[in-house]
Order: structure tokens, then sequence, then C-alpha cells
């Protein structure tokens, strides 16, 4: 990887290649798709293409519409084959970001009440995110050609949404029992962690 070329540099120099995009267009269509699995600040967004040009790898140009001018970003021969040579790099570890689980993970500090509504919120924005997956397989694509990688990514997405939702459902059943968010009672702890400890998961419902 080139010296401060970023995973990011690399992800809009992919979306160069599949059309032009003004920024604003890019924005977007990283909202749309890959903001599933890498999630970047807008403003960072805007800059990364100006970054691209000042490297040779793309080229902006000025065009109109109607009254109102737009610069349309367009990947060079140079950007294609950055692009290609980065393909061969080892991926970096997986990074989650789940501010959820941060609650759940200091919910001692809480009340049992407050803790089944953080999972409640999980379990639906989980499910929310299963139903939008579902649109995307079902719904018509702008890029035809490209209909394969969307039949490849999105089971595993779809697979990673459904289980926040059944674990957040199954984590707030438990919950329920417990007589406060620091005392689990007579809740099966050790049951359940043996099972993880042998490869069995207590989610079992789909």
């Amino acid at each position: 990887m080139a010296k401060d070329r970023t995973t990011t540099s690399y992800a809009i120099l992919g979306l160069l290649t599949v059309r032009d995009w003004t920024t604003y267009e890019l924005a977007k269509q990283v909202q749309r798709s890959l903001n599933w699995f890498w999630p970047r600040a807008e403003r960072k967004l805007y800059d990364e293409p100006k970054r691209l040009v000042e490297e040779g790898l793309a080229t902006a140009d000025r065009e109109h519409v109607g009254q109102r001018a737009r610069t349309v970003y367009r990947v060079t021969d140079a950007g294609r084959e950055a692009l290609r040579s980065w393909l061969d790099d080892a991926p970096a570890p997986r990074l989650h970001e789940f501010e959820g689980m941060v609650k759940v993970f200091f919910a001692d500090a809480g009340t049992t009440e407050q803790l089944i509504t953080t999972l409640g919120r999980i379990e639906d924005e989980a499910a929310q995110r299963v139903e939008t997956i579902r649109g995307f397989a079902s719904g018509d694509t702008p890029f035809p050609r490209r209909l394969h990688l969307r039949a490849l990514a999105l089971p595993l997405q779809f697979e990673l949404e459904d289980a926040v939702r059944r674990w957040a459902h199954w984590a707030a059943l438990q919950v329920a029992q417990w007589p406060a968010a620091d005392d689990a009672g007579s809740w099966d702890v050790a049951g359940v962690l043996d099972g993880l400890a042998r490869g069995e998961s207590p989610i079992i419902a789909r």
C-alpha cells in the first residue's frame, strides 16, 4: 500500500472503476453500499477524491448541468493499476464498532430495565437491517454486470445482522430472569459458558 493511502482511498478508487461520479454521488453510494462494512465520515469521502487526483489516480473534470457546475471524477489507468495491485495485499484484521455492545458490557452500572431496553433497540435495528438486505436482494441493481458480487456479499451481511437480531432477542429473555443488572441470580452462567467452550451456542431460534 502506498504511503498515506488508506483503505478508503482504494474503496473510492473501486467505485470509480464502476462509473464516473461527483463527490456527492460518491458519498451517497458509499452510504448505500460500503457503509454496511466500511463506515466513514462523510467529510472524508469528500476529501478523498481530491487526494486521488493529486496522486494521478483520478481526474477531475468541471461540467455544467444547466446553470449548475459540478466536478466529475474519473479513474485513470494508474488508478486501475493501483487498485488491482492493492487486491494482492492481505486484508487488515476485522474491526467491529458497536455502541450497543459497549452499553451491554457496562450494564451492571444500571438496571435490568435499561439493559432490556438496549437489547430491544439492538434487535429492532438488526431486524430493520435484515429487511433492507432482503430489499437489496430482490430489487433492481444499477450495475447488472456486478450482480454476482452482490450475490456473494449479501449472504454474509444477512447472516451477521440476523445473528445480532437473534442474539438480542435471546439476551433480553435471559436478562428478564435476573434480579438485577449486577446480579444474575440463579441464571445458568456456567452452563452458557461451558456450552460455548464446547462450540455450542445457546441461541437456537432462527
